[in-house]
């Protein structure tokens, strides 16, 4: 179970195996360790130093974000015992040629969701763009086997992305101002909502890798920095388009956000307010946005999966960025992007190579622990998951 807690200046607080979230004399949640797995911490949360102790010693995966979602840090557990399995990460790092054949696979993986997703926006919304657009992506996986360095794959993949998102506006009912994916800051209320479901996947993706026992940092596609978590971000690639980029379809199209939940800037003060789950569940249930498919596509598995900031930017770049006017979200429709997730995360699907149902925060897990049989040679070849 994954635990979030927003309450603004909250408490939580160790009462025997159990940990309480507090506020005044108020109790707001219990949260029972021995079913607790993550536990994600929205700006101004405090932990007493019994609850610290009881959640390193459960090695509870706890993450510490800002109000708006951006990542800060997480307590940092016992590493991995395995040391040879880290050992052989480290070394398949300088491998090129197993880098490029991995890095070609989860690129594969990614551009065959986006182009789906493009697909299925000409389908449903009669958009002859987004259609051409599929086909410019399916032009460019054809020429994946031609390169010849990682730096050139990470061209086909950025080429490739930004056709996908200059199609992915046509998805919405209305127009957002939503022009091409701007991560720092989000200008406008689609980027606002794609970061902070880049984020929640990015966090879902760390604790992944860690509990198949690897190490977040060495990675195959994206290159080696300091402080980067690698895998984690090649991990996230494949389910980008499977959750976050059609959750935030169905997010706007259903009105689960509206333009009064975004602001520029600073907001006035607000309580986080509870809200129904009609909007939401309606959401989850319809991947795409309200988009009507074809009765050959209604037993389809409609699959759905976001970022750890690529490098530090600095100079003239930085400047430019902070410059710009950060769209954000008040905290009731965050409330709701957040339940939203949660619901999209649990939606269950059958996973054609691990030959059973599961749920996506499932799959994830699952793509790491098939990634480690790669790295130890248990698996020949990595195998994204791929939207139908």
């Amino acid at each position: 179970m994954v635990v979030y807690v927003t309450t603004q200046g909250s408490r939580i607080i160790r009462e025997g195996r159990h940990l309480l979230v507090k506020k005044g004399d108020d109790t707001y949640n219990t949260l029972f360790i021995y079913k607790l797995e993550q536990l994600v911490l929205f700006g101004n949360i405090s932990l007493t130093p019994p609850a610290l102790k009881l959640l390193l010693r459960e090695n509870i995966d706890t993450v510490f974000l800002r109000l708006d979602g951006r990542y800060q840090g997480r307590l940092a557990a016992a590493e991995p015992k395995n040391v040879f399995l880290r050992k052989r990460q480290f070394a398949l790092t300088d491998d090129s040629g197993f880098c490029l054949r991995v890095a070609r696979n989860i690129v594969f993986g990614k551009l065959i969701n986006m182009a789906t997703v493009a697909q299925r926006i000409q389908r449903t919304r009669d958009a002859k763009f987004a259609g051409e657009v599929a086909g410019q992506i399916r032009l460019v996986i054809r020429r994946l086997d031609a390169a010849t360095s990682l730096d050139e794959l990470r061209g086909m993949e950025g080429h490739a992305s930004a056709l996908y998102f200059s199609a992915l506006r046509l998805g919405f009912d209305k127009d957002w101002g939503f022009r091409k994916r701007m991560r720092r800051p989000p200008t406008d209320p689609v980027n606002s909502i794609l970061s902070l479901l880049y984020t929640f996947i990015m966090n879902r993706a760390y604790a992944a890798v860690r509990i198949a026992g690897l190490d977040p940092y060495p990675g195959v596609f994206h290159a080696l920095d300091y402080g980067r978590h690698s895998l984690p971000l090649d991990l996230v690639e494949e389910f980008r388009s499977i959750i976050a980029d059609t959750l935030t379809l169905a997010l706007f199209n259903l009105g689960v956000v509206k333009e009064v939940d975004f602001y520029q800037v600073e907001p006035p003060p607000r309580l986080i307010e509870d809200c129904g789950d009609t909007l939401i569940d309606s959401a989850c249930n319809d991947a795409l946005g309200r988009m009507t498919m074809d009765d050959e596509d209604e037993d389809e598995d409609v699959f759905d999966l976001p970022e750890q900031q690529m490098s530090d930017v600095t100079g003239d770049e930085a400047e430019v960025r902070d410059a710009r006017r950060a769209v954000k979200l008040y905290p009731p429709a965050f409330g709701r992007v957040l339940k939203s997730f949660e619901k999209k995360i649990m939606t269950e699907f059958y996973h054609p190579l691990a030959g059973k149902k599961m749920n996506y925060a499932e799959a994830m897990i699952f793509q790491a622990r098939h990634f480690r049989q790669v790295i130890e040679g248990e698996a020949a070849e990595y195998q994204p998951l791929l939207l139908k």
